[in-house]
C-alpha cells in the first residue's frame, strides 16, 4: 500500500497534491476542501481511503457488525441454496438501477 508521500511522489505535474492544503490548520484545510474541483475531491477521497486501508487492523469493527456477519454466515451454512452467484447479483442490481 502506498503511503501519502508515495502517492504524492507518483503524481504527475498536472495532478494536485493534497499536501498543498493538508498541512494547514484544520479550519483552513476544511474550508479549502470545499474549494477543490470535483476531480481533486475524488482524488482526496481515494487518497484517504488508501491510507485507511493500509492499516485495516486499526479500523474498528463494532459488535453489531460482528453479530450481523455471524448471522449471515450461519444463514448461509444453514441454507446453502440461498447464496446468489455473482452473475445473479449483477443482474439484480442492473435491473434495479437500469444499467
Amino acid at each position: 500500500m502506498l503511503t501519502g508521500a508515495d502517492r504524492t511522489n507518483k503524481r504527475t505535474a498536472v495532478e494536485p497534491s493534497w499536501t498543498e492544503w493538508y498541512d494547514e490548520p484544520m479550519s483552513s484545510a476544511s474550508e479549502s476542501v470545499f474549494e477543490l474541483s470535483l476531480s481533486e475531491k475524488l482524488q482526496l477521497v481515494e487518497d484517504l481511503w488508501d491510507d485507511i486501508a493500509s492499516t485495516p487492523e486499526e479500523v474498528p469493527v463494532h459488535d453489531w457488525q460482528k453479530e450481523e456477519l455471524a448471522r449471515r454466515k450461519q444463514n448461509l451454512l444453514s441454507n446453502p441454496g440461498s447464496a446468489l452467484s455473482w452473475e445473479e447479483i449483477q443482474r439484480r442490481v442492473r435491473s434495479r438501477h437500469g444499467r
